[in-house]
């Protein structure tokens, strides 16, 4: 959520602001109802300190004997009025509340302008592009022995879900161990284990709700429950309505968790393959930091995600988000795009975020300097570090030799049981 104090400062400035994410915000709805929300808290406050000095009257002439009638007859119909200018306040506060919870982050100034993806400005690559003396085949083609299976996952669930056999499914298992295991035991992160079911108030303090509800998974109607969209969730939401020391900042924590989302937007998108599934893997990054460090911590996180792909040697590019492709909560995201010879293109397999204090202000994370010092907001950030999956799938394809093998990098043949290739 925005701070209410910028905005009431300058609500045209943050209109404009908001255009970089071609987000409209209604200027003149805002206005007016923050004029009638200080209208009707002074007079609420009014009334409310008006009967307090006449109750205080009445019980002062009460005590030395006078008739209080007159009094009485002062107060009147006072404690209805309070009542009805309550609820009038009330209902204002939630009107805003409700407006406030629409709006997105303000994007960095850093941010490009821009439409969609097509307009992400890229900052850097790494590796080379592999060549091949035979026309690479993308992930589908490689493994049509059934390695994965996608119509034995339509016949169990649906369309946009897998099944994975043998070396695959174990390929699958080693990337998330490596990947935990590097981000534990070389980029100092604390592993978490959190539940895959989260409730309403988780999903609105990282920002899922209220926008994105027809993305997600609702599993309990009448208790708002949905499945995990991503890591993210449960882990930022350890720290709701938490105030922690600032001498325990920064916080990182690292969590592998299956992600449901109903792709609900991308009908049509990616619909080949294991690109854009209704379940998926993800090992996520999640950091907790002071304001003054939120942007060094964003370099850092990304860089994490980075070390993952250069330890496997999969060529990819990090490209900044342009305001239309920025998500509803981030303030700038950086993508790692990994490059996919079958598809013959650069596709994302991380995003890495900074969210300011939006986040934390829905959940009310915040930390103290000292013993007595003010509680202040947290400035949250997460990256993927990596999507499993689209791993899985940028190794098949980068790693194939033409002749139904693929070979396994030096780093996962550990995990692997030291076999050097997979066998298709």
């Amino acid at each position: 959520m925005l701070d209410v104090r910028k905005l009431r400062a300058d609500p045209e400035g943050v209109a404009q602001a908001l255009l970089t994410k071609g987000f409209n915000f209604d200027t003149a709805r805002y206005v007016q109802l923050e004029s009638e929300r200080r209208v009707l808290q002074q007079e609420t406050e009014t009334l409310q300190n008006e009967r307090n000095t006449k109750s205080k009257s009445i019980g002062q002439a009460k005590a030395r004997g006078e008739d209080i009638q007159p009094l009485l007859d002062e107060v009147g119909d006072l404690g209805a009025r309070l009542d009805a200018s309550k609820s009038r306040f009330e209902a204002v506060q939630a009107a805003l509340q409700e407006l406030l919870m629409a709006v997105p982050n303000v994007p960095d100034a850093s941010v490009p302008a821009g439409a969609d993806e097509e307009d992400n400005l890229e900052i850097r690559r790494w590796g080379n592009l592999p060549e091949f003396n035979f026309p690479p085949q993308d992930h589908v083609d490689l493994t049509d022995n059934g390695a994965l299976d996608f119509d034995a996952a339509v016949k169990i669930s649906g369309a946009r879900y897998v099944v994975m056999r043998g070396q695959i499914a174990q390929l699958h298992r080693a990337l998330t161990q490596f990947m935990l295991n590097t981000h534990i035991n070389q980029h100092g992160y604390q592993e978490v284990y959190v539940p895959y079911i989260v409730n309403g108030d988780s999903m609105r303090g990282t920002g899922q709700l209220p926008k994105f509800a027809e993305d997600q998974f609702r599993i309990d109607q009448e208790q708002e429950t949905y499945l995990v969209p991503t890591a993210e969730v449960p882990v930022t939401n350890i720290y709701r309505d938490e105030i922690v020391a600032a001498a325990d900042l920064p916080i990182r924590h690292v969590c592998h968790t299956p992600c449901f989302r109903s792709e609900a937007g991308s009908y049509g998108r990616d619909t080949r393959g294991m690109i854009r599934q209704h379940q998926f893997e993800k090992v996520e990054l999640v950091q907790l930091v002071h304001p003054d460090h939120s942007w060094d911590a964003l370099e850092e996180l990304t860089g994490h995600a980075e070390a993952i792909l250069q330890a496997l040697e999969l060529p990819y590019r990090v490209v900044v988000l342009c305001g239309g492709d920025l998500g509803f909560a981030s303030a700038k995201t950086l993508d790692l795009e990994v490059w996919l010879p079958g598809q013959d293109k650069f596709r994302e397999i991380a995003s890495c975020s900074n969210f300011l204090d939006f986040q934390a202000r829905r959940m009310q994370a915040r930390f103290r300097e000292g013993d007595k010092g003010k509680p202040e907001l947290l400035h949250t950030l997460n990256g993927s570090g990596l999507a499993v999956g689209r791993t899985l799938v940028a190794l098949l394809e980068n790693y194939q030799d033409g002749d139904g093998r693929v070979a396994i990098p030096d780093v996962l043949r550990p995990y692997m049981g030291n076999v050097t290739h997979l066998e298709l």
